[in-house]
């Protein structure tokens, strides 16, 4: 696995027609990868006043077509692509973490009884609701939750069409987690790290990083 990281000139108007739409980054990260197309994972960040691009893939990816549209095309490098296996290996049972987590956090309503149609997925709306969402949800992907130890920095409505303007509008809720976890099991926790978690992974959503919290020193 590798994590590739893309600085974005958020001054050009593509990038910012990019981040309100993203279906384009979905695109344009597909074009990073030759052959068949399979779904990666992949989050936009935001540190202060810098965006960046991070993908995760099985592959090593071509980030050009990316850079091209939304970067800085003269710069060098022009984007990181780093091993994720190191990090993988220092994934220990009771291991603490510091994390973030952009999501889609729903839930999924019954379908109405004769209708033979699907069931209804609702966006949860409310902050206690969606830090409930991913406390429910901590035990299945490997990691232990306290409430008081993480938060909801960022919540978004994006709305937007699938394939430019001709294809069906999208509304996803984007919400921003970060705080402290700790390890359950290392191979659940492994696999939503390379996973992901909840809906709408071809958005942007799902990705779960980690990072080793300041003054902890148990790696």
């Amino acid at each position: 696995m590798y994590l590739t990281r893309v600085h974005l000139n958020e001054k050009r108007r593509g990038t910012m027609r990019a981040l309100s739409c993203p279906a384009m980054i979905h695109g344009a990260v597909e074009s990073a990868f030759p052959g068949e197309r399979r779904r990666r994972l992949w989050r936009i960040d935001r540190m202060e006043d810098v965006w960046y691009l991070l993908v995760l893939s099985e592959d090593k990816p071509d980030m050009k077509n990316v850079v091209d549209q939304f970067g800085f095309p003269g710069e060098a490098p022009q984007w990181e692509t780093r091993s994720y296996e190191p990090l993988l290996n220092r994934i220990q049972p009771q291991s603490n973490w510091h994390f973030r987590l952009t999501a889609n956090p729903t839930r999924s309503s019954a379908a109405e009884a004769g209708s033979g149609g699907r069931g209804k997925v609702h966006n949860h709306v409310t902050i206690e609701q969606q830090k409930k969402w991913l406390m429910d949800r901590a035990e299945s992907h490997g990691f232990r939750l306290n409430e008081d130890d993480f938060t909801i920095t960022f919540r978004e409505w994006n709305v937007f069409h699938k394939k430019g303007n001709r294809g069906p509008k999208v509304s996803i809720l984007s919400v921003t987690y970060e705080g402290n976890l700790t390890v359950t099991d290392t191979e659940q926790f492994c696999d939503t790290l390379t996973e992901g978690i909840g809906r709408g992974k071809a958005y942007g959503m799902g990705m779960l990083t980690v990072a080793t919290p300041r003054g902890n020193n148990h790696e």
